[in-house]
């Protein structure tokens, strides 16, 4: 029988003595969101006539019970949680003024993180962090040029969330269980700074922004002395419609140590992804490869992933396969690691092999409302990769895994958006329709 779910463990402690916000950092984000509205109101509308303000609200949550065999102390272990529990808010004015906010409460249904065996990042391992209260909150100036760019499309979005890096955060996608690749193949919750152009089948966008980690729900990027210190690029391109074609390259400065005293880590990714009707059934496929090169590439982890959903009806299947590498980093508690990091705590590097397969079935899409019963199972294989003292069999009993979900996906007023897909590079892809059917 599984054990039961522990309870929260504590926060490791800060080290940069911050309690609150500085002064600097709300006026940044002040001054921010002024710069875009001074862009959005003095670029020409183009003889366009100015849109009515609107706003819209939605909501998403997963009951969920995972079970996990092994896990760190090779036993088994269940737990019921909610996870993935978020409000948004989108909005619009002057025609071209965009704002879009997620409140995600994963920090109260979820203080000790979610089971997930492989995932890590944010000082957790084995379990997938809780992310920040505020996942999103970020105005953006879009079309600024009007009709000056002709069927161009340029725009200039400031605030908190995803960088422009890599492929859509994985809550957004068919299945439940988060890849271990998450870190490597996303960067989220930062203060950014992202413009945008987008020119017939062609996306570029540039990021600025702070590489600290958050270190709990509750925390906010740091501005004072990190923002602008990392930097991105992405490359989009849809040859075809459906088909979504992506590489992007980040330098990130000491993301583990708040302060800026850590390993900088270099990032590519490269992927495509399709997400079209195939006769009368809906079809979405990912192939992606991710890369991360750690203190001058004294440690390099990859990840290649490949994922599908195809759906009839009310029906969905879905399949992924991964093979990640992570590290192992020195642990004070079964399911989480020192943070910040005072120096490289790296023991090892560890390969997760994992299939997941899924299925869901929509018993109620009425009115906004959706609920969509599903159930996974995982397996995997877990293998050292090079050298290093951590003992797998030593801490998982074994080289196996399996993981099983049971949940539902709710949603009302239409659910998720694609995160990470800002301004001219919203709306750029293979729809949402495809893919999201709650």
């Amino acid at each position: 029988m599984p054990a039961s779910a522990p309870g929260a463990e504590p926060w490791p402690s800060r080290t940069d003595g911050a309690v609150a916000q500085s002064s600097t950092e709300r006026t940044w984000w002040r001054g921010s969101s002024l710069l875009v509205l001074a862009l959005a109101l003095a670029v020409p509308a183009g003889g366009a006539a100015q849109e009515r303000p609107w706003a819209r609200l939605s909501a998403h949550a997963v009951p969920a019970y995972n079970l996990a065999d092994p896990v760190p102390g090779a036993r088994s272990l269940g737990e019921l949680r909610i996870v993935q529990p978020a409000l948004m808010l989108h909005a619009g004015a002057l025609r071209r003024l965009r704002l879009l906010a997620m409140i995600n409460l994963e920090g109260a249904t979820l203080p000790s993180g979610e089971l997930a065996p492989g995932a890590w990042g944010e000082g957790f391992v084995d379990r997938r962090h809780p992310h920040t209260y505020v996942h999103e909150l970020l105005l953006a100036a879009d079309d600024l040029l009007g009709g000056l760019d002709g069927s161009g499309r340029a725009s200039l979005t400031v605030g908190k969330g995803f960088v422009p890096f890599g492929t859509d955060d994985p809550m957004f996608r068919p299945p439940l269980r988060y890849p271990v690749n998450h870190h490597l193949a996303q960067i989220l919750e930062r203060a950014v700074a992202i413009a945008a152009l987008r020119r017939g089948p062609l996306l570029v966008e540039l990021g600025l922004f702070n590489g600290d980690e958050p270190e709990r729900p509750g925390q906010w990027p740091r501005v004072r002395g990190r923002f602008g210190d990392s930097w991105s690029r992405r490359l989009t391109a849809i040859p075809v419609t459906g088909l979504e074609l992506q590489a992007s390259h980040a330098q990130v400065h000491s993301p583990e140590h708040r302060p800026g005293a850590g390993t900088d880590q270099r990032k590519w990714s490269l992927s495509g992804r399709w997400a079209r009707a195939v006769g009368r059934y809906p079809v979405y496929g990912l192939l992606e490869w991710a890369r991360t090169s750690e203190a001058g590439g004294f440690f390099v982890f990859r990840s290649l992933l490949a994922e599908g959903a195809w759906t009839a009806g009310r029906h969905r299947l879905h399949y992924r396969f991964e093979r990640t590498t992570r590290p192992e980093e020195e642990r004070i508690s079964p399911f989480r690691s020192l943070r910040p990091h005072l120096e490289n705590s790296i023991l090892g590097i560890t390969r997760w092999t994992i299939h997941t397969l899924g299925y869901e079935v929509g018993v109620l899409e009425s009115g906004g409302v959706g609920v969509r019963p599903l159930v996974e199972l995982s397996y995997g294989r877990i293998a050292k990769a090079g050298g290093g003292i951590f003992d797998v069999e030593r801490l998982y009993g074994g080289n196996d895994f399996w993981s099983l979900s049971l949940g539902a996906r709710i949603s009302a007023g239409g659910g998720l958006h694609r995160m990470g897909r800002y301004g001219a590079a919203a709306g750029a892809g293979p729809g949402r329709d495809v893919i999201e059917h709650h």
